[in-house]
């Protein structure tokens, strides 16, 4: 089983049929969210197996790791230039009008802030996108799971959740307080992202945040920053993982470091 090969999906090009979450058989996908296809258990995903993509219709489909020279026979997935590349592109300016917008998450079916951060996102990119798209930008929505400490260091995670755009973190610095969904979930302290806007800390986004953020990203108005030295996992997160895979039994007390 691979923990850095996995789907990413396309959620703008995604036309949410369920093909892929009927094909897979490993359980990558959150069969409770179909027919929209929610990665769940990206380390169940077999390596260099392309079997979802294949599959897809919408050619929505890319996976991260993938150095294999395959495209999707339905097209060319808009994803797939950027998910290896240094978190959307951050580090080499880019000319073109392509716009990647990337949300990650701990938990999508009990953390109620990843989960009202992931539906202002929705509606946000709802309203804006047709705007941006008639100006000749070309949107792509990528939602994954950080299920693994190996998935938040290939995406030099910080703080869940995290919203970025062509990989930069619109949200500003990263300030946490006491998370008691992803607390439930570990068996541990843990402490999630808030969001500072106006004076006000929110633990979900408001969507005139998002929407300026994104815009600002869009257009030009926030300098790139390239976050590509040294990267350590926050112990915060280390915590949650290690303590998740405790309370799920999948190793013994104490040997998860």
């Amino acid at each position: 089983m691979a923990k850095n090969w996995y789907p990413v999906i396309d959620y703008l090009a995604c036309t949410e049929c369920g093909t892929c979450v009927d094909f897979c058989s490993h359980s990558v996908y959150n069969k409770a969210k179909a027919p929209s296809p929610v990665v769940m258990q990206p380390g169940n995903c077999i390596d260099r197996c392309h079997g979802c993509g294949n599959k897809c219709p919408a050619g929505a489909i890319s996976y991260v790791g993938d150095d294999t020279g395959w495209t999707p026979p339905n097209g060319e997935c808009s994803a797939k230039k950027s998910v290896d590349c240094c978190r959307g592109g951050a580090c080499e300016e880019d000319s073109s009008k392509a716009v990647l917008v990337e949300y990650l998450y701990l938990d999508l079916n009990t953390c109620d802030r990843c989960i009202g951060a992931d539906a202002v996102l929705e509606e946000v990119l709802g309203s804006i996108a047709p705007a941006l798209e008639a100006a000749g930008y070309t949107m792509r929505l990528q939602k994954v799971q950080i299920a693994t400490k190996e998935l938040a260091e290939h995406y030099r995670f910080l703080a869940s959740p995290t919203i970025r755009v062509n990989g930069q973190d619109i949200c500003g610095p990263v300030a946490e307080n006491t998370c008691g969904c992803c607390g439930e979930i570990s068996g541990t302290d843990v402490t999630c992202r808030t969001f500072a806007y106006k004076g006000q800390a929110y633990e979900v986004p408001p969507k005139a945040m998002l929407a300026e953020g994104i815009l600002r990203a869009v257009l030009g108005m926030v300098q790139p920053v390239c976050d590509c030295g040294e990267y350590s996992l926050p112990e915060n997160l280390k915590n949650f993982f290690e303590g998740k895979a405790v309370k799920t039994g999948c190793c013994p007390e104490g040997t998860c470091g």
